[in-house]
């Protein structure tokens, strides 16, 4: 909640709110030199990512959040590793979307002007990296990176074997609506240094996020002039505090979405729409 002065630049600033006004908003992000883009499902979905969330989001007849817990692991490690191994072939597959192309790009803009830009994504596609963007915090993990379940080992490495095992070749299919034979746990993809079993780098329902990764995503939104939300709908926490904290610093938020009005009344700049589409033009880059 705001009280006493702090209410004086949120009112300024819904006063001056330039609805999908692209010269307004090229303007003031021109005279920032630190710059944030935070981003979500939305952005992926043009790659053809499935989003997994809503009432759409089954994998057979599992609701995707169902599988991505540590007890679904702890006692089907064979059906999660399968619903995974789906997700990952889907994003080792897709290529990077014109709103993941102009990021990277204006990436090196900042780069040459001299100005910071970063993004922090609650996306585990890997497709921001794809694209050639390098200052990208992942938030929520990684597809193509797994982690070692003993504790005296908890190993994190970069794994984009497709299959990641040959137990799993040929499984995942969504279309298959009855589990097939449960793989034997000791088949199932093993550390390459101790050979304890790994799972998804992904932080799952009911898990905690990385502290030192929340801690630089919380600096840079604290540090920024602007904050682009691009392809989320900010209701998965803690990703959904970080704009309106820019906001209630009087500082201006652009959001990039498919939904016609604004998530915030806090957000000065609003353009509805695909993102490949209107975040090119809104930062003046030629794909």
């Amino acid at each position: 909640m705001i009280f006493g002065k702090q209410l004086m630049p949120l009112v300024i600033k819904m006063s001056k709110r330039q609805l999908n006004d692209f010269e307004a908003f090229r303007k003031v992000l021109s005279q920032s030199k630190n710059i944030v883009a935070l981003t979500g499902a939305g952005v992926s979905a043009e790659s053809g990512i499935p989003t997994f969330r809503g009432e759409g989001g089954l994998w057979r007849k599992y609701r995707s959040a169902d599988l991505a817990t540590p007890h679904a692991f702890y006692t089907k490690p064979h059906l999660v590793w399968e619903f995974y191994h789906y997700r990952r072939t889907i994003a080792f597959n897709a290529q990077p979307n014109d709103a993941h192309k102009a990021l990277a790009k204006y990436e090196k803009l900042c780069e040459e002007q001299g100005h910071k830009f970063n993004i922090i994504t609650q996306n585990v596609d890997g497709l921001h990296t794809k694209a050639g963007s390098r200052n990208v915090i992942e938030l929520h993990g990684a597809l193509h990176k797994v982690v070692c379940t003993n504790v005296k080992c908890g190993t994190v490495a970069e794994n984009f074997d497709d299959p990641i095992c040959e137990a799993l070749r040929g499984r995942g299919d969504p279309m298959v609506r009855e589990d097939l034979p449960m793989i034997d746990k000791k088949d199932l993809p093993k550390c390459k240094k101790c050979s304890g079993l790994l799972r998804p780098y992904i932080v799952w329902f009911g898990e905690n996020l990385d502290p030192d990764i929340l801690q630089q995503a919380r600096d840079l939104v604290e540090e920024c002039d602007i904050c682009l939300v691009i392809g989320t709908s900010s209701v998965v926490y803690p990703a959904a505090m970080f704009a309106p904290l820019v906001a209630e610093r009087g500082k201006p938020v652009a959001e990039f979405n498919l939904t016609e009005e604004p998530a915030s009344d806090l957000f000065q700049f609003h353009f509805p729409g695909p993102c490949g589409s209107t975040l090119p033009r809104a930062l003046n880059i030629q794909i």
